[in-house]
């Protein structure tokens, strides 16, 4: 790994806190710690399987945060992420030890979208779709593979 490699730090809140998904995604689980995004909720999207995150006063979005993610990883996330989310740079505190961090998360882009509804529910999502999601992230992997040649750096 090179020393001079870019790190960031990832605030995840849905499919990307299972570790199968996000070890498809960039070949690797990333460390990572338990986190709270304050003034957020996370909401349920009709007809998909994952979630959004919008700013609410009040409200709090627990998740995790990815430690020492390289540009490259940060670029196949932003990919898999699709233009409906816009990448912020967010405020986060650590659970375990209320430290506070800047780290980047994925935002749903349309803050009146009508399909927004109800609370997302991790446990539920991975009994009943994690299996079929992974599939679909090797999939998705598979298209970037082949639209990206590889490069050494």
């Amino acid at each position: 790994m090179a020393a001079a490699a870019a790190s960031h730090r990832v605030f995840v809140y849905g499919t990307l806190m299972a570790e199968e998904v996000v070890r498809v995604l960039i070949g690797r689980s990333p460390s990572s710690s338990p986190a709270v995004l304050p003034n957020y909720q996370r909401f349920s999207i009709k007809r998909r399987v994952y979630p959004a995150i919008l700013p609410v006063d009040g409200k709090e979005v627990s998740g995790k945060v990815f430690k020492g993610i390289t540009d490259r990883e940060l670029n196949v996330l932003d990919i898999f992420e699709d233009e409906e989310y816009v990448k912020r740079t967010v405020e986060i505190s650590l659970t375990d030890t209320s430290e506070k961090l800047l780290a980047y998360a994925y935002i749903w882009g349309n803050q009146d979208d009508p399909d927004l509804y109800g609370e997302w529910d991790f446990e539920e999502w991975k009994r009943v779709h994690l299996e079929d999601y992974v599939k679909m992230t090797q999939e998705f992997m598979e298209e970037l593979e082949q639209l990206e040649p590889k490069t050494e750096t």
